[in-house]
């Protein structure tokens, strides 16, 4: 067992991506304190980004004068006091030397291709007389010569640590400590190794256990955060970390301390804005890739798990970590195109709806709340389409299937329903075959807000389809301040914020006014979609 670990706090820095650094001033120093009384060996107190302007409120600061402000009254410590610099945001002319600040070392992370220029910044922060520990983040896009070459510059430079960074969780065990031991092996013995974990597959603890465990006598510096405070899914908590280190290391920092600034700092921003293990931070670390992927396609709205899983095991490996909007953009167009065979149910289908009336039935709470308005469009025998669930209290003709969230939702309705089901190309049906099968490429419009949107799909079908009249009742629409569907199992935590719910409004409106050149096109029921002013 290594007994040369030093436990580093980071709470004050990484948890600030949570509360975008704004602990208040008191809490700072609050925190601060306690942390020292603990006696964790390192404190990280925050970024120095001169981005930022000076906010006596944040652990972010533009300069390091201005954390010499914001801790002016902190009690003094004995443990090293460090700050952190995203490489190529903050200048050296706003890094005082070190015997005129509050800071003991500085930690820089910075992307692999920046590694000789951080080597050269570092090299200057070093002569100011400050501690240098060099993070490698996203540690896993690394190859070993990678590494090795890095480590020769390292050598030469001398800095206090380097750090293993696992930006998205993406390690376990044999991948931490094969890192690990090839550092080891090369790297000067009097420059520290330092490990900083994340949550996303529940391992940040575990992993930091089997590093001490199976580590050198090389000094061993470890992060934590308090409660495991941190973007995303967090980090290795530091209360696990300080109780481990006490029980098989001869260590003594005070788990009392530590639990004070949890129960009255810490839980209070827990309690507001989460963070911690989740679903979707753990599928983008399954993929190796940038958990923006996966928020992208989740805000889709339109695809299963299995769907999001199959793009992103489709990122090539040179864009897995360095996310790439408009790539996705078309990896996911790509997806739901790939079914891009010659459709002939289309033509079918377009002889039963060419000079028909027909009424569109949305799950929008109207249909319930203006049933007898639907009522008597009925009357007019129009024929009947549901769009992307089946309505308990109508009796309809079809059912229009083109998204994937949906179809899982309503699959146990579709085998017990009468309706034939009409469903797009980019969906694989489980059981009961569709009747028809429509291109989804033919129908997507060219709206990135609403290109796939469900009824602008089916509407751009009918007007191909040389429909009559079309009747549209139960889209109301996206609103905060009541129900938006019928049934609550029809949410899918859409984003209602007040700017996307105009904004959605206003194109869903222009592209109905287009298509309401072609053929008739009329409300039944209230909708935020109506041409009305």
């Amino acid at each position: 067992m290594n007994k040369n670990v030093k436990l580093l706090d980071c709470t004050l820095r990484d948890g600030g991506y949570v509360n975008d650094w704004e602990f208040g001033s008191n809490n700072i120093t609050f925190i601060f304190d306690r942390l020292s009384k603990a006696e964790v060996d390192i404190i990280e107190i925050g970024f120095l980004d001169d981005r930022r302007n000076f906010d006596l409120n944040r652990t972010i600061q533009p300069d390091t004068g201005s954390f010499s402000k914001v801790f002016s009254n902190a009690e003094e410590t004995d443990s090293i006091v460090v700050a952190m610099i995203d490489y190529g945001t903050c200048s050296l002319d706003n890094i005082q030397p070190r015997e005129d600040t509050f800071i003991d070392g500085i930690r820089i992370i910075f992307k692999k291709h920046n590694i000789e220029n951080v080597v050269n910044y570092a090299r200057e922060i070093k002569k100011k007389g400050y501690k240098v520990f060099l993070n490698m983040v996203s540690i896993t896009s690394y190859s070993d010569y990678d590494v090795l070459d890095f480590i020769r510059l390292v050598n030469e430079l001398g800095p206090y640590a380097v750090s293993i960074v696992d930006t998205y969780g993406l390690m376990h065990k044999n991948d931490l400590l094969h890192y690990y031991h090839l550092l080891d092996h090369n790297l000067d013995p009097d420059i520290s190794i330092g490990y900083h974990s994340h949550n996303n597959f529940q391992v940040g603890y575990s992993n930091s256990i089997e590093l001490i465990k199976h580590s050198s006598d090389r000094s061993l510096v470890v992060d934590g955060t308090l409660y495991g405070m941190g973007k995303s899914a967090g980090n290795a908590p530091l209360e696990l970390l300080a109780m481990h280190l006490n029980e098989n290391n001869g260590c003594c920092y005070d788990l009392n301390q530590i639990m004070e600034i949890i129960d009255v700092s810490i839980m209070s921003i827990y309690r507001e804005k989460y963070w911690g293990y989740s679903f979707q931070y753990f599928v983008s670390a399954m993929q190796d890739c940038h958990p923006n992927y996966t928020n992208f396609l989740l805000d889709k709205k339109t695809l299963s798990m299995k769907s999001i899983n199959e793009i992103l095991s489709s990122i090539s490996d040179e864009k897995k970590l360095m996310y790439d909007v408009n790539y996705i953009k078309q990896l996911y167009l790509d997806y739901q195109k790939r079914f891009s065979m010659e459709v002939e149910d289309g033509k079918e289908l377009s002889n039963i709806f060419k000079d028909k009336d027909v009424l569109l039935i949305g799950p929008g709470s109207t249909i319930k709340t203006q049933s007898d308005k639907i009522a008597k469009a009925v009357q007019t025998d129009p024929i009947i389409v549901s769009i992307n669930f089946i309505p308990h209290e109508y009796q309809t003709d079809y059912v229009f299937i083109s998204n994937s969230k949906r179809y899982n939702n309503t699959f146990n309705k579709l085998k017990q329903t009468d309706a034939e089901i009409i469903g797009t190309n980019n969906i694989t049906p489980m059981d009961k075959e569709f009747k028809y099968f429509l291109s989804y490429e033919d129908l997507v419009v060219e709206d990135e807000l609403i290109s796939d949107n469900s009824l602008i799909l089916f509407l751009n079908y009918l007007k191909k389809s040389g429909s009559r009249r079309v009747l549209l009742a139960g889209f109301d629409g996206y609103t905060d301040n009541e129900p938006n569907y019928y049934d609550d199992s029809l949410e899918m935590s859409a984003d209602y914020s007040v700017k996307k719910q105009k904004e959605f409004s206003i194109h869903m409106r222009q592209k109905i006014k287009e298509f309401a050149k072609d053929m008739i096109i009329e409300f039944v029921t209230d909708s935020m979609y109506t041409n009305k002013k």
